[in-house]
């Protein structure tokens, strides 16, 4: 079953995927309702075909706008930055802005919380949360969409993805915890799928990954985890022969026999 945030998202996954109406949900995760419903309740309010789910992926994310004032700006500085010898446009320049109520703290925070309260009503088992890489770094780019030159405003969606992370972590349930790199629409399976912790694949120059690859890695938690929680980061690597690729599967399985997962005492405080 998948969960959209709008009719239109539903039409698009149907179309794509060829699934059936039964198997969508159109829902603002920021609103989820269940905190009355008791265990023993006899009371059902979500789709049915949600009853005796084993797994959920999380990979909801507040999504910002372009402000098309920022893009004006930016095409008439193009001349005078050709004159400079400066890049034509920069994308600093550029203003990204959140709508209302669609905010980091919103969606990657609380709308994140409910879906992980909501897994252990159902009984899930295990929980994948895709987030982001970068959340180390303090003067992450990512951490000022939303925010005015003054700092003010709805922004630091690292951080509160961070503070989702941190309380899937405590909430007793087995998680894979998911930080790509920079998200790009390849062919999947056509990259090395490079895997390690805390940041440390920021330091390559090439650090994107095939939004495929990244489901494949979700569905590859599902089954080679064995039991185990984790956390890592992940990024693809061009090779020589992409046909010598190897699988999501056991990329992930070999890692998990490094030990290694995400250290969460790095990285901001919670606010």
């Amino acid at each position: 079953v998948g969960l959209v945030r709008s009719e239109a998202s539903a039409k698009k996954l149907m179309a794509k995927t060829k699934c059936s109406l039964e198997e969508v949900v159109i829902t603002d995760v920021t609103h989820m309702q269940f905190e009355d419903v008791g265990d023993d309740s006899q009371q059902n309010p979500w789709p049915r075909a949600l009853d005796g789910t084993e797994a959920m992926v999380i990979c909801t994310s507040a999504v910002p706008q372009i402000s098309k004032l920022s893009v004006i700006k930016a095409m008439l500085k193009i001349p005078l930055n050709i004159l400079a010898k400066k890049k034509a446009i920069n994308f600093r320049d550029l203003v990204f802005k959140y709508k209302p109520g669609q905010y980091p703290e919103m969606v990657d925070y609380v709308g994140q919380k409910k879906q992980i309260d909501f897994a252990k009503k159902l009984g899930v088992k295990h929980v994948i949360l895709v987030s982001s890489m970068g959340v180390l770094d303090p003067n992450n780019f990512l951490n000022q969409i939303g925010k005015d030159k003054r700092g003010n405003g709805h922004g630091d969606i690292l951080i509160w993805k961070r503070m989702a992370e941190k309380y899937l972590c405590l909430s007793g349930l087995q998680y894979t915890i998911i930080h790509p790199g920079g998200l790009v629409d390849t062919e999947s399976r056509k990259m090395e799928l490079v895997l390690d912790v805390d940041d440390a694949l920021m330091r390559n120059e090439k650090k994107s990954i095939s939004r495929g690859d990244v489901a494949s890695l979700c569905i590859a938690a599902l089954t080679v985890s064995g039991g185990k929680s984790i956390s890592f980061d992940c990024i693809g690597k061009e090779v020589a022969d992409e046909n010598n690729v190897r699988s999501p599967e056991d990329v992930l399985k070999e890692f998990l026999e490094t030990g290694k997962t995400a250290d969460y005492r790095l990285g901001p405080a919670s606010y």
